[in-house]
């Protein structure tokens, strides 16, 4: 099965390793990563995200250990548009966030239009932090956690 997955995975945690650990147990997988022209137009609130060639290689290190570890293939490519690789006539499933599962509806949307089979979409649930609240990379940044989830010290945010 070929497995695709779309993001900006900055910084990478413990919700996108959800997201890449479903993803391989499924297939083998192609990563898209926003480009540095689309990464800011994918975030709900505005802040800073590391060049494409720095959070590539991020990527790829996360990447290679999933490979290895379920015997799988991947590739990252770069995404310029949020549809992305997924309305490629290759790919079988899309792994997903809750927050991303309409974009994934409209893949499969506009694969239909283009006479393609529809994708099986895989949501894969958020992991939360110690607090209850998501882990999210906004909440990395911000100082409030730590890539696991954990709060950081002197964090007095408590999402839920």
């Amino acid at each position: 099965m070929n497995v695709a997955l779309g993001g900006t995975f900055d910084p990478i945690h413990d919700g996108h390793r959800a997201l890449f650990e479903r993803a391989f147990e499924l297939g083998d997988v192609t990563v898209g990563l926003t480009s540095d022209d689309l990464a800011p137009k994918t975030r709900h609130e505005e802040r800073h995200v590391r060049p494409f060639a720095e959070r590539k290689r991020a990527l790829e290190d996360e990447l290679a250990a999933f490979a290895e570890e379920y015997g799988r293939d991947y590739e990252v490519r770069e995404l310029s548009e949020p549809t992305g690789i997924a309305v490629e006539p290759r790919f079988d499933a899309l792994v997903c966030s809750p927050e991303t599962e309409a974009n994934a509806e409209r893949i499969n949307e506009i694969r239909r239009e283009r006479g393609l089979d529809d994708l099986d979409i895989e949501v894969v649930p958020r992991v939360e932090a110690e607090d209850g609240g998501v882990i999210s990379s906004t909440r990395i940044v911000r100082g409030e956690i730590d890539e696991h989830g954990a709060l950081t010290p002197g964090s007095t945010t408590r999402e839920r």
